[in-house]
């Protein structure tokens, strides 16, 4: 007797009933969709009888495909896709105007199954894209001006597109295990996007000791500087003067 093609899981069944149950109030009054970890191999027909809803998480399922279809959700604020099995997101995600926060991590999308349209999405200011087969980021991402938040951590980039390491809104791009040409690139892919927020002034003796010593060690380097400018061009050094700061010292764990 011939076998027949091994099947894959069979992955539970969604119902429309199921579906609405699932629909969670969250704390800002949205409406979520969450049928998060529920073994689903397909993505369910049914729910797009709910396509007003403002969040959707399919996250930690066995999907392998999003339809063409998920732009009828057009209220979609939140989108979290991660941890499935992911290999193509449809041209059609570009659709989705209002969407600000994107999780497709831990998939398995490729450089050229990123569509062009994710350019499209003007309002994301969330992104992440970690843990997936991606080695080239299009230089395309660099349209989405709201970003604040990028993760493209684990995957097999060397190199960074200018044009996403320097959108003006980012605070944060995660690009950490990612095969890079030199082991400084990482770093000076986050350094294009360090922001100064805040200067404290602290006294020595509330900084630990490998940050007073880095911060001694600068200040060698300052003086050596110094050093070398003629006497008549420098400014009053007032070396005794400190202004501590009780809010630095508290939040000294918090930036160490």
């Amino acid at each position: 007797m011939a076998k027949g093609k091994a099947k894959g899981p069979k992955g539970k069944k969604i119902t429309l009933k199921v579906a609405k149950n699932s629909i969670k109030i969250t704390f800002d009054g949205r409406r979520r969709l969450d049928l998060s970890k529920m073994g689903i191999t397909t993505f369910p027909k049914c729910i797009l009888k709910l396509a007003d809803v403002d969040e959707l998480d399919l996250s930690r399922n066995m999907l392998k495909k999003i339809p063409d279809s998920i732009e009828k959700f057009q209220n979609l604020r939140w989108l979290d896709l991660h941890s499935n099995q992911i290999e193509k997101l449809p041209e059609t995600i570009g659709m989705l105007q209002n969407l600000s926060y994107l999780n497709v991590s831990n998939n398995k999308l490729t450089s050229k199954n990123l569509p062009v349209e994710l350019s499209q999405l003007k309002n994301l200011r969330s992104l992440n894209l970690g843990l997936n087969q991606i080695d080239n980021i299009p230089t395309t991402l660099g349209a989405l001006k709201e970003l604040h938040e990028v993760g493209l951590f684990d995957n097999y980039l060397t190199a960074i597109p200018n044009s996403v390491a320097k959108l003006p809104k980012l605070k944060k791009l995660n690009v950490k295990r990612n095969p890079f040409p030199t082991p400084t690139d990482e770093e000076l892919f986050v350094d294009t996007i360090k922001r100064i927020e805040s200067l404290y002034l602290v006294d020595e003796k509330d900084l630990c000791h490998p940050c007073l010593k880095k911060c001694q060690d600068e200040r060698d380097k300052l003086n050596k500087l110094k050093s070398r400018v003629p006497s008549s061009l420098r400014k009053p050094n007032f070396s005794s003067l400190m202004t501590p700061n009780s809010t630095a010292k508290e939040n000294q764990a918090e930036w160490r």
